[in-house]
């Protein structure tokens, strides 16, 4: 029997980001999946404020070099990456000037969101997709963690759900309460589409992209979903109650390794759900 491949795609790792409940499962999750057996890859994004030379980032030129359009503007993909000697794992990085050389990560100095998180994250789930498609590496399990990521189900299910490196994989977005107190910028839901996705895909933030409302397009595209934090935003959920889908309840940190593993066989016996 061939081992499970599990891409683990999240918003904040320890130890290249301060200690968080995200940051954490992050780090110890993917290890702990890894030595249950599973194959496993990690993806996150480059912010300026992790440390290159202490982390010992370096770039991967052979997956590097790629232009993503966003907006009608080109931004160059940079992919780099480190080792976490302690778990045997390696983290890729998403990368781009323009993006993510601000020493910050998703808010300024003064605790204020900065306006083009919209495009930031767009740029970084694309990022992710076309270096697994370079990679040559089929994900049996993507295992999306932070809204920063709540893109990715919408374009593994529509925009790449021809494509055989994604035709038979299963999406997990986890909930954490990390709610953002503004929505993101106006035309974002403009922005989104691209080929295989159309603005009829993304009426969940349509009118606004709120936090509860840019999560629900997650759910929406996933396969199954997890409580990450002991209480969720509110609207969320009530949205989680009727939209159908499978959901795992919160675990804490002696619990989540065991009950995720086996959460990810259960979503990997039922059919992928097709949107």
């Amino acid at each position: 029997m061939k081992k499970a491949k599990v891409l683990f795609v999240s918003q904040e790792i320890m130890p290249y980001l301060d200690e968080s409940p995200m940051a954490h499962t992050s780090r110890y999750l993917p290890q702990g999946i890894q030595e249950k057996g599973k194959e496993i890859r990690t993806f996150m994004p480059r912010y300026g404020c992790v440390n290159e030379r202490r982390n010992q980032l370096h770039e991967v030129i052979r997956l590097s070099g790629m232009n993503l359009i966003i907006d009608d503007t080109d931004h160059p993909l940079i992919i780099k990456v480190a080792s976490i000697q302690a778990a045997r794992m390696q983290v890729y990085f998403i990368d781009n000037e323009e993006y993510f050389q601000r020493k910050f990560t998703l808010t300024d100095k003064k605790g204020e969101y900065f306006a083009d998180n919209d495009e930031r994250m767009i740029f970084f789930a694309r990022g992710v997709i076309e270096t697994v498609k370079k990679l040559g590496w089929a994900p049996d399990v993507v295992h999306c963690h932070g809204w920063f990521t709540a893109l990715m189900p919408l374009y593994l299910k529509k925009a790449f759900r021809d494509n055989p490196l994604f035709a038979d994989t299963r999406v997990v977005y986890s909930v954490y309460d990390d709610d953002f107190p503004n929505p993101l910028d106006k035309d974002f839901h403009k922005k989104i589409p691209i080929e295989g996705v159309d603005k009829s895909d993304v009426e969940a933030v349509a009118k606004t992209a709120t936090f509860a409302n840019v999560t629900r397009l997650a759910i929406e595209y996933s396969d199954a979903v997890i409580k990450a934090a002991p209480k969720i935003n509110p609207d969320v959920e009530k949205y989680l109650k009727k939209a159908g889908k499978n959901v795992l309840e919160y675990k804490n940190r002696d619990e989540y390794v065991a009950a995720y593993s086996e959460f990810y066989d259960a979503v990997l016996a039922e059919e992928p759900s097709l949107v």
